[in-house]
């Protein structure tokens, strides 16, 4: 009896060391690919300066910055292994070398991606942000450990400031409750706490999903070569290169000669500067060959429509289930019993299309995200974004891809409950909050969806017939069908 002891423990510790192995593995290589990330995009002269402490300080800074993109990745890909994992164990219930893929894994993957993130929107990043501002207090002999103090003091200010609005939050919602637990913190505020937060990010996702939705086809449209009806490519690559060369002549000869006529000099090099790129571009669809320029845009398209009707049909089902069953509403499970059942009533391929989906959506967000008025300040660029920006930027990713999992399952994107803590939240058991969610999401998917379809398809029509050439007295949004046609008869003949 005691041998079969020691034996269970040593299986229990083996497991224990394997699991901890695997999360190490797979957040170290998460965190080169982070670094890598925010290499490129981060500003070196903010880095190698002559102030020894400053470039310590960023260093420092660029480190937690590293951390928190780290986590981000990892709570985008929660579901999606969590998913695969059970298909896996599906395909090979029986196999050795699948034995490492269990239940008790993905569920210390997702405790560690929830203790992670909440670690770094409440600490690291404010700290990140703080040391990089801070200088030390008046008087005190200067270094990076004045830094810290400063810094120190500014965090424990910022946590009872928050600590004060969420119990007074309590207090207006559950005045009995938050009286008698006010020195209750871990059990009551801190869940409390991060259920708003969750509940930010989600409505932040609802905000930016259906935007960055229509907005894929525009920022996809711009990495494809357009096709082109009744253009000759030869022929308007002819018209930018000599357009480009009387540009340049223009620019190259005396000054003076241009001056007396009127002409501007910034108002010529903008000039020079579209002609130019419209000629890199028409070089590009010239040299892509004919199965790029006519099938590659049409399928890319046609392939983003079929993912967002996708969404917007799985969303519209998923309220008819909530109307007629209870077991629809979004819940937390304590043990994953995965490689039991499938979690999508097509098996495999239903749920390969359920991780294709939940990355789309991730990536549809962080479009949406950055393309959105508020936004777009934060937009990194390439060895060019200041260490304030890259703090925000992740805070902003962090912030998404933590309700991601939360808003995936809300819309009945997947049926794989949440795991740990994500299923915890005091919101998620609300009826009423989950349909609406669920209708919002469906009706500003459907109206982005459809102004977008309609507005491109027109304007490519417009483009394609030549008419974008016409005097602005003529109303494009007006244009009758008989002047299309006319325009390409004209064309053809």
């Amino acid at each position: 009896m005691e041998t079969d002891d020691v034996s269970v423990r040593e299986q229990l510790f083996h497991d224990r060391v394997r699991e901890t192995i695997i999360c190490v593995l797979l957040f170290s290589c998460l965190y080169i690919l982070s670094h890598l990330i925010l290499t490129h995009f981060k500003k070196n002269a903010e880095f190698v300066t002559d102030d020894i402490e400053d470039a310590i300080v960023n260093k420092i800074a660029l480190w937690l910055c590293t951390f928190t993109l780290s986590v981000a990745v990892c709570a985008v890909l929660l579901l999606p292994i969590s998913i695969l994992s059970n298909e896996v164990l599906l395909t090979f219930p029986h196999s050795y070398y699948m034995q490492w893929l269990n239940g008790s894994l993905i569920r210390g993957l997702w405790n560690l991606v929830f203790l992670f993130s909440n670690l770094s929107l409440v600490f690291l990043m404010p700290f990140a942000y703080f040391f990089t501002e801070a200088e030390g207090f008046a008087g005190s002999k200067k270094g990076v450990m004045a830094r810290v103090y400063e810094t120190a003091v500014m965090l424990l200010l910022l946590s009872l400031l928050v600590l004060g609005i969420v119990w007074v939050a309590c207090a207006l919602l559950h005045h009995n409750t938050a009286r008698e637990s006010l020195y209750d913190l871990w059990e009551y505020y801190l869940p409390y706490l991060y259920s708003g937060i969750s509940l930010f990010g989600v409505l932040l996702l609802l905000l930016c999903t259906p935007f960055g939705l229509s907005r894929m086809f525009s920022v996809t449209g711009s990495l494809l070569v357009k096709p082109r009806l009744l253009e000759n490519v030869e022929e308007t690559m002819n018209c930018a290169v000599f357009e480009e060369a009387s540009l340049s002549r223009k620019l190259n000869s005396n000054t003076s000669c241009w001056v007396n006529v009127g002409v501007n000099s910034e108002t010529m090099n903008k000039q020079f500067f579209n002609v130019q790129a419209r000629r890199i571009a028409l070089e590009l669809r010239e040299r892509a060959s004919p199965w790029q320029r006519n099938l590659g845009y049409p399928l890319a398209m046609l392939l983003l429509l079929a993912l967002t009707a996708v969404c917007v049909l799985m969303v519209c089902f998923h309220v008819l289930e909530l109307i007629f069953d209870e077991s629809a509403m979004p819940r937390g499970m304590e043990d994953p019993r995965l490689g039991l059942a499938s979690f999508s009533m097509f098996g495999s391929l239903g749920a390969a299309v359920q991780v294709v989906l939940i990355l789309y959506l991730m990536v549809s967000s962080v479009v949406g995200f950055y393309s959105s008025p508020l936004f777009t300040g934060l937009l990194p660029q390439v060895q060019d974004t200041t260490l304030t920006q890259i703090i925000g930027n992740c805070v902003s990713l962090l912030i998404l891809s933590s309700a991601l999992p939360v808003f995936s399952r809300t819309l009945g994107i997947t049926r794989f409950d949440l795991l740990g803590d994500f299923g915890r939240y005091n919101w998620l058991g609300n009826f009423h909050i989950v349909f609406l969610y669920n209708m919002l999401f469906a009706g500003l998917t459907s109206a982005c969806l459809i102004k977008t379809v309609t507005w491109a398809l027109q304007r490519e029509l417009i483009r394609a017939f030549g008419l974008h050439r016409l005097p602005l007295t003529v109303s494009r949004s007006t244009t009758p069908l008989k002047l299309l046609l006319a325009s390409g008869l004209s064309k053809i003949h």
